[in-house]
């Protein structure tokens, strides 16, 4: 079904939390583009769908770059909204994404730890940053391309980005971190799979994009 101008993936919604799979290039919330944003077109969705008046709640309580494509989580209560947030201080909601690399040429898998801090609009490796770290393997190789499953561990601003493009590890199509390869100027970055603890009934939720329906990542 087609809300406003955008078709929006639903993967799965409740009266707490709703979980899409956010197109590429749509920033989370509104900026300074002006641009159709998720967390508006959701809003619009919901008070379409259910026949709402006036302002729909639906609370930010993680988010992707705008070039990032994946599996997010909104809240639509503010008590939704504030259990998740606690989960992601301690650690209890696993994010995992998928990222396609050219002549990847670090181990197979690894961790990564860096101290990272923001400069102006870019993230940077500064000893007065913050601990930053992630887990990553590679899952599949064909000629000079690497898909890489990766685990954050932190949840930083561009963190897996800066910490593979400072090993010389740019991901595909990230020109911002130093990738400007002319086959294709879309990241190649995708929040492919989410895991929490539902913030009422505290079952555990797990959602995974199945990457053989993701043309641009079968490699």
């Amino acid at each position: 079904m087609v809300y406003m101008k955008k078709k929006i993936d639903i993967i799965y919604e409740d009266n707490h939390i709703i979980v899409v799979n956010k197109p590429k290039n749509i920033p989370t919330q509104k900026d300074d583009t002006n641009d159709e944003d998720m967390q508006t077109l959701l809003k619009d969705y919901i008070k379409q769908k259910y026949n709402k008046p006036g302002n729909v709640y639906l609370g930010i309580v993680h988010r992707l770059d705008r070039p990032t494509r994946g599996l997010m989580v909104f809240a639509r209560t503010t008590k939704a909204a504030s259990r998740l947030s606690e989960q992601i201080r301690k650690s209890e909601f696993d994010k995992t994404y998928l990222a396609l690399f050219e002549n990847f040429n670090l181990p197979d898998q690894g961790i990564l730890k860096d101290k990272l801090l923001q400069e102006e609009e870019k993230m940077i490796i500064s000893e007065k940053g913050k601990e930053s770290s992630l887990e990553y393997k590679v899952i599949n190789k064909k000629d000079n391309l690497s898909l890489v499953e990766i685990k954050l561990l932190t949840g930083r601003k561009h963190q897996i980005r800066i910490q593979f493009s400072s090993r010389n590890n740019p991901i595909l199509g990230d020109g911002k971190y130093g990738n400007k390869n002319k086959k294709t100027d879309n990241l190649m970055l995708m929040a492919s799979k989410l895991s929490f603890l539902h913030p009422t009934t505290k079952e555990l939720l797990s959602f995974e994009i199945d990457v053989n329906q993701e043309k641009e990542f079968k490699i």
